[in-house]
Formats: structure tokens, C-alpha cells, sequence
């Protein structure tokens, strides 16, 4: 039982988070056939999913919230269930409205993965690192596979089925998680104990106020990315590509399939190296990639594209242990909660950057240097950091 609460957590924390990140990803595949079906502009159907990408961010705090008060593994049954329902719902709808309410519910209940089931994982974890890394790992798997999925389905069955498939096979999980948390299987974990304590209060708050900011920039940096990088590679690499959507769904998935296995090396270096070089680097890096993206093509962009993805998830475990450090274990699911709302609620920014920038100049380059721009911004932001006192490392004991 006690191998279970601790694999059990692990393993349905990574597809969700899979599923999470494909859901919130796959819009941006989907629109670009919309284009055609719905003859509508891109600038205006990109905006439905704004309210949805707000709530992604905004709804996490109630979601960490309910999940510290009902436990992670009953809020994980919600997840899957109401995320695999409103993908269904998606597919059957006919026009923007309805697809603007189901794209809204879609950011509803993705906002219960991170505060749930980071915290899920970063309690019952023997190697924070390791398991972050792991669990990462999966979310660029769910980015990833979002363009594949989609385009595949889109060009194999139409636009609906891109929707529906993904919907059902999430509605599936959660009735498997709902039947194992009913035997017994899976439960809450368990806590994980630190060794060693902070160096001064004043150094949690310092590291606290500094994350804040350094978490909506991260957050603009992987959203705006994100939203951009289907409709960049439309229009730079359709000689590489070919017609349809297949092909850039495919080049999207490549890019962040590569970088994403990286946050194995990331839970490494979080686990093995002081956090706040890791961090700050990461920074540093992504500023200099963005700034070479703005003007790059063919086979240069897929591969600076990639170094961004990378860049950005090699910080994920460094960002979660930071968190987790400075802050009580018993709120861990609301902290992460309040991180979320910070990352995702910046999703709405920008969305509206992308549009407004694609609709002005009909291209990214100012986009990419405006996140250049902010990268450096967090570069001095991590800078000020507290330095690490010394490596800390966790041991597991039984939850309360």
C-alpha cells in the first residue's frame, strides 16, 4: 500500500498533467482549420480561448484551495471527468459562441492540474527533483502530442474529432481514478519532511516576493511561445511543412518533444546543483533565444524554437523546489495555487499580444523580441534571489 501511495500519485499526476497541457495547446492547431471551415479570421477566433486561459490561471487558487481541504486524489477525479466532458463538449458544438463556452470550461478545469497535482507529487516524492522532472516531462508530452493528435484527427476525421477523442480518453482516466481511490489504491501520498530550515525569515519573504514576479514573466514567456509558435511555423515553414495541418502539427510536436525530455536533466540540476543559478541561467538563455527566433527560419527556427522549450522547462523543478522551500508544506496546494494563477492568469496578455501583433504586422517578429525584452527582466529579477545556504534534501514520512 505504501509503494502505491507514493507510484499511484506519481503515475496519474503525469497523465494529467499530459492531458492538461494537450487540452490548453491544442486550440492553437484546431483554429487554423477553423480558419477555413468557419471563414473567420485567426485574430478573431484565437480570442475565444481568452476567457478560458484566464481561468486557467485564475480558477487554480480555489482549485489549491479545495484540494488541501479534499484531498488531491478526489480533486484529480474532478479533473479528469470535467476536463474529458468539456472536450467532448467542444466537438459538438456549431458555432464560435458555443465553442467560446466550452473553451471556458476547458480552462476551468484544467486550473485544478498544477496546485493539486504538483502538490501531489511534491509530497509524496523521495527525490523532488527526479519526480518534477519526471512529471514534466509529461506536460511537454501533452503539448506535444497536441499537435500531433489534432492535426492527425483534424486531417483524418475534421476538426470535431480533435475535440472528442481527447475528451473521452480523459473521461476514462478519471473513471479509472475514481475506481482506485475507491479500493484503496491511491490516496493522498505521503508529506515530505525537510532536514534543515531557511536561513532567516527574511530570506523567505524576499524569495517569495522575487518568485512572484519571476512567475508572470515566466508565465507571458510560455504562453505567448506557446500560442505564437503553430501560426510562426504557418507561415515560415510551409516549405518544409507542406500543405494542411498535419505537417505543422508534426514539426510543433518535434519541438516540444526535444525540449521537454529536458526537464529530466532540469529535476537533476535541481536536485544536484544550487536552485538559483539554475533559474537564473534559464533566464538569461531564453532571452537570447527569443531574440533569435523574431528573425529565423527553416530549420534554424525549429531548432531555436526547441532551445526555448527547453530553456523554459529546465526551470520548472528549480521554480517548484524554490516554492516548496520557502514556503508551509501544510498550504502547498493553495502556494501552488497562487503560483498558477500568476502563470496562467498572464495567458489572457498574452493572447491579446499575439493577436494584436499578428493582426498589425501580419507576422512575430516584435512579438519575440518583447519576450526577449522580459526574459532579461527576470534574468535581474532571479538575480536577486536569496543565495543557497546549502542543498536540502527530502525525506518522506507519513501524512498527518
Amino acid at each position: 500500500m505504501q509503494q502505491n501511495s507514493a507510484r499511484l500519485p506519481l503515475a496519474f499526476s503525469c497523465l494529467g498533467h499530459a492531458y492538461m497541457h494537450m487540452f490548453t495547446a491544442f486550440y492553437f492547431v484546431i483554429v487554423l482549420s477553423l480558419e477555413d471551415v468557419w471563414q473567420r479570421p485567426y485574430h478573431e477566433l484565437i480570442e475565444l480561448w481568452t476567457l478560458g486561459a484566464l481561468l486557467v490561471g485564475l480558477a487554480a487558487l480555489p482549485a489549491g484551495w479545495l484540494g488541501d481541504r479534499l484531498g488531491s486524489a478526489n480533486m484529480m477525479v474532478v479533473f479528469f471527468v470535467g476536463l474529458g466532458l468539456a472536450g467532448i463538449a467542444c466537438g459538438l458544438v456549431d458555432g464560435p459562441g458555443a465553442l467560446f463556452l466550452g473553451l471556458t470550461a476547458i480552462g476551468v478545469f484544467s486550473a485544478i492540474y498544477h496546485p493539486v497535482g504538483i502538490a501531489w507529487v511534491v509530497r509524496s516524492a523521495k527525490s523532488r527533483g527526479k519526480a518534477l522532472g519526471v512529471n514534466g516531462v509529461f506536460g511537454s508530452i501533452g503539448i506535444a502530442s497536441a499537435g500531433i493528435a489534432a492535426g492527425g484527427l483534424i486531417d483524418a476525421f475534421g476538426w470535431r474529432a480533435a475535440f472528442i477523442v481527447p475528451g473521452a480518453v480523459c473521461l476514462l482516466t478519471g473513471v479509472a481514478l475514481w475506481i482506485c481511490v475507491r479500493l484503496g489504491l491511491a490516496s493522498d501520498g505521503v508529506r515530505a519532511k525537510r532536514d534543515a530550515k531557511p536561513e532567516s525569515r527574511s530570506d523567505m519573504l524576499r524569495a517569495v516576493a522575487i518568485l512572484l514576479l519571476t512567475m508572470v514573466i515566466m508565465g507571458v514567456l510560455f504562453q505567448a511561445s506557446q500560442a505564437a509558435i503553430p501560426k510562426l511555423f504557418d507561415l515560415r515553414l510551409r516549405d518544409i511543412a507542406g500543405e494542411g495541418t498535419f505537417g505543422i502539427g508534426l514539426i510543433v510536436a518535434g519541438v516540444y518533444t526535444v525540449g521537454g525530455i529536458t526537464q529530466l536533466a532540469g529535476g537533476y540540476l535541481a536536485d544536484k546543483f544550487p536552485l538559483k543559478p539554475v533559474y537564473l541561467l534559464s533566464f538569461l538563455l531564453q532571452s537570447l533565444a527569443m531574440a533569435a527566433v523574431a528573425y529565423l527560419a527553416s530549420l534554424p527556427l525549429i531548432a531555436m524554437t526547441a532551445a526555448i522549450v527547453l530553456l523554459s522547462v529546465v526551470a520548472l523543478p528549480a521554480e517548484n523546489m524554490m516554492l516548496a522551500r520557502y514556503t508551509p508544506e501544510r498550504h502547498h496546494s493553495l502556494v501552488y495555487g497562487v503560483k498558477f494563477v500568476l502563470a496562467f492568469g498572464s495567458a489572457p496578455l498574452s493572447i491579446m499580444l499575439v493577436s494584436h501583433i499578428q493582426e498589425r504586422t501580419g507576422e512575430f517578429v516584435w512579438l519575440f523580441l518583447a519576450l526577449a525584452a522580459m526574459a532579461l527582466l527576470g534574468t535581474l529579477a532571479a538575480f536577486l534571489l536569496p543565495g543557497e545556504w546549502r542543498r536540502t534534501r527530502t525525506m518522506p514520512v507519513a501524512a498527518e
